[in-house]
């Protein structure tokens, strides 16, 4: 499976998220699954693409040619897919992916992943779409989220592939 993967280009600066980035990361190599991501060897993104390849597994980049011109590549990748602009990198990454997870990151990660929500929400996608809502980090979407189904502008069932996961033995189980 193609396991698409957004998630901060910083590190920040909680150690444990580090730690969790790697857990998964080592999960997607062992597992014979596949990393699609931003492909950068920064930050988040390059804890997560250095511990699937050190686990036997494969990382398939997508960059947009600016960030390429600045060397942000991580260079063990299985494959890179440069890409024209932003928009290209995300339907790229949604094209490649068979599952979604977003991580901890700023608000790029958040973009991203608002539009496979709306994806999947509108069927438009059939994939899990899974947000690793580490020590809350997500609390505010999971109630906005909520809140949408209170005020009735959206449903129970059209944010049924929309999925909280509070550790990474929660992804997993999600995605097996």
């Amino acid at each position: 499976m193609n396991i698409t993967v957004y998630l901060g280009a910083n590190e920040g600066n909680d150690l444990t998220l580090t730690e969790a980035v790697r857990e998964l990361g080592t999960w997607i190599g062992e597992s014979g699954n596949r990393l699609v991501y931003g492909g950068s060897k920064s930050g988040l993104m390059g804890v997560l693409a250095k511990s699937v390849v050190s686990s036997g597994g494969e990382a398939i980049g997508v960059e947009p040619v600016f960030f390429v011109e600045r060397d942000l590549q991580y260079d063990g990748l299985t494959q890179l897919v440069v890409t024209q602009d932003m928009s290209e990198r995300k339907t790229k990454m949604a094209e490649l992916g068979d599952a979604f997870i977003a991580l901890p990151g700023g608000t790029g990660t958040l973009e991203e992943i608002s539009e496979i929500m709306s994806k999947v929400s509108l069927d438009h996608l059939n994939a899990p779409c899974i947000i690793f809502n580490h020590k809350g980090y997500y609390d505010g979407l999971k109630q906005l989220l909520d809140k949408m189904i209170e005020r009735g502008l959206s449903t129970k069932e059209r944010q049924s592939k929309i999925f909280f996961a509070e550790s990474v033995d929660d992804i997993i189980r999600l995605l097996r």
